[in-house]
């Protein structure tokens, strides 16, 4: 199946229609807390970050408790997150330059953001479009493979794919399909057995699978 333009605009309508109200899994209540949150999201599931950040946040939430908390403190903190050694190492890290440069505060930038150890595209991607309702699409495992079995963006890395996606997606909707495109992968569309015969955009999506091939999965 060829996917064009019109073809498209019909899957982003009906993605919206079916997410229209999700938002991020994150738990938080400050910029800084989402900032942390979403570092400690990498390779690591929304809900096991919120259980850490749960018992973390209500005595360690500010740049300066953290800094008075330390690596180790920290690692203690997070040990049940992972790859949690080099995650403290850059909170820790992080934290500094937030005091040090930017008053305590979380930057309202890209480009200020990538700046910060353990910040990467994604991370500044969400913390702007959540935070500061700057449009933004952050390509998480999620949306790469929701992307690209649909074919709304074709690429071998979340770069090509966020670059895609731009093209595809009216900027002011940016944001929110963000949050469709992972919703989707999550409860339908998922890495090892996408439930086609139940998708929304089964008729439309170039990678649905038959009935009788559903125990294989779709390869990423």
């Amino acid at each position: 199946m060829r996917v064009t333009k019109v073809i498209k605009q019909q899957m982003l309508a009906l993605l919206e229609e079916t997410y229209q109200d999700t938002t991020t899994a994150l738990t938080y209540t400050t910029p800084f807390e989402l900032l942390i949150a979403v570092i400690l999201s990498a390779q690591c599931t929304d809900v096991r970050v919120n259980i850490i950040t749960g018992r973390m946040f209500p005595k360690y939430n500010t740049p300066e408790k953290i800094l008075e908390l330390g690596q180790s403190g920290l690692e203690e903190q997070i040990r049940d997150c992972g790859l949690y050694h080099s995650k403290a190492k850059n909170i820790i890290a992080t934290c500094t330059m937030l005091c040090e440069q930017y008053q305590g505060q979380v930057p309202d930038s890209i480009e200020e953001l990538v700046k910060l150890p353990g910040v990467g595209r994604k991370t500044a991607n969400v913390v702007v479009s959540q935070l500061f309702h700057i449009p933004a699409i952050a390509v998480d495992t999620h949306v790469f493979r929701v992307a690209n079995r649909l074919q709304l963006a074709k690429g071998k890395t979340p770069l090509e794919v966020e670059k895609g996606l731009m093209k595809a997606i009216p900027r002011d909707k940016w944001s929110d399909a963000h949050h469709w495109l992972i919703w989707h992968g999550r409860k339908v569309c998922k890495a090892r057995k996408p439930e086609c015969t139940a998708c929304c955009l089964g008729e439309l999506c170039p990678s649905a699978l038959l009935p009788d091939q559903q125990h294989q999965g779709i390869p990423d």
